[in-house]
């Protein structure tokens, strides 16, 4: 695999990133070592994984990797809920975040059906 950066599924992924960090930089001081930090490792995890992945050897080790970034994607659109519930994410930015979830899973999700494509029979 190519450089990861030039994946549409990483660079979306990324921002999903940058946004978690901009959103959680107001939650209260002693979310610090929980939901904000819980948020913000589910984030990371994603891009990170993709990166992981796009390094091995072997397709099939990609989509192992793209699997756990789904799962990470999961993770942290469940965590955008009790953000809302408890008032540290508006709606509208608990909204923007979960679209931004579902978008990098359903990337994740066309990414992993490519590698695990079987190769056509001669």
């Amino acid at each position: 695999m190519g450089d990861y950066r030039q994946l549409s599924v990483w660079v979306k992924a990324h921002q999903l990133v940058l946004l978690v960090y901009r959103k959680t930089q107001r939650f209260p001081a002693d979310e610090r070592f929980g939901l904000t930090s819980q948020m913000r490792r589910s984030a990371v995890s994603i891009p990170s994984n993709i990166a992981e992945g796009s390094g091995r050897g072997s397709d099939q080790d990609f989509a192992r990797f793209a699997r756990i970034a789904a799962g990470s994607t999961n993770e942290l659109e469940y965590q955008c809920i009790p953000a809302k519930d408890l008032g540290y994410l508006a709606e509208q930015d608990a909204m923007r975040l979960m679209q931004s979830c579902a978008e990098v899973r359903r990337m994740l999700a066309r990414l992993i059906a490519t590698l695990t494509k079987p190769a056509a029979s001669s």
